[in-house]
């Protein structure tokens, strides 16, 4: 009987980084490894036609880097969640992943339990960076070293930024609802007029957004 699971890609031009990222993502309960492959043009083949949950991807590969591959997908309208692997910790290369559609970014140092947290949080629709990443550098890269936007420039409500407040610390619907005094229906509803209003797809792209506009802290 096959587990009701979440699908993962993984694409890597190092087999021997694949196969120790397989092992260790097959052992858990909640994800399983439906694909792999070792550059940029096989992750976008494997996004289109496997359609998994999440893909990791190398951030440096032979044929194009991650990031143009991640910029691809997104073009394409892929909303596969896609977790950046590296072994750089700069603002530059964290900038560009999460600004091309990131949804995680875990450096290849990281501890085995990082691993499975990375991939629960982006699930749970959270965005991921390893506890390498400091404050002033995530800061730095989502703004792009270009300082804050005054929230009052934010076209939302000031109820719409208080829910945004909350969805970008990583709160469950329910959560904020519970919080709020709302029902789950009416965060939702005001979530989607969010998306709306700012046209972002996708929770990643609220978290950044809250970020870049000075809407939470660190």
């Amino acid at each position: 009987m096959i587990k009701n699971t979440n699908t993962v890609v993984l694409i890597d031009d190092h087999q021997l980084v694949r196969a120790g990222l397989k092992n260790l993502i097959d052992s858990m309960d909640d994800f399983t490894v439906i694909g792999e492959g070792a550059g940029g043009e096989e992750a976008i083949g494997l996004a289109k036609h496997e359609k998994p949950d999440i893909c990791i991807l190398d951030i440096s590969m032979g044929d194009m880097s991650g990031i143009d591959a991640l910029t691809d997908l997104r073009k394409k309208g892929c909303t596969t969640k896609v977790i950046i692997l590296s072994m750089h910790d700069s603002p530059e290369y964290v900038s560009k992943a999460l600004r091309a559609g990131a949804n995680g970014y875990l450096l290849k140092d990281s501890a085995e339990a990082e691993l499975s947290l990375a991939l629960q949080s982006v699930i749970a629709e959270q965005v991921y960076l390893s506890p390498k990443i400091s404050g002033d550098l995530v800061k730095a890269a989502l703004t792009g070293g270009t300082g804050f936007v005054s929230s009052s420039d934010v076209p939302l409500t000031e109820r719409q930024k208080e829910i945004l407040r909350h969805i970008a610390d990583g709160k469950a619907t329910k959560e904020i609802a519970w919080e709020l005094g709302l029902s789950a229906k009416t965060i939702e509803s005001h979530r989607a007029q969010i998306m709306d209003r700012l046209e972002i797809r996708d929770i990643a792209g609220l978290i950044r957004y809250a970020f870049k506009h000075g809407l939470c802290d660190l």
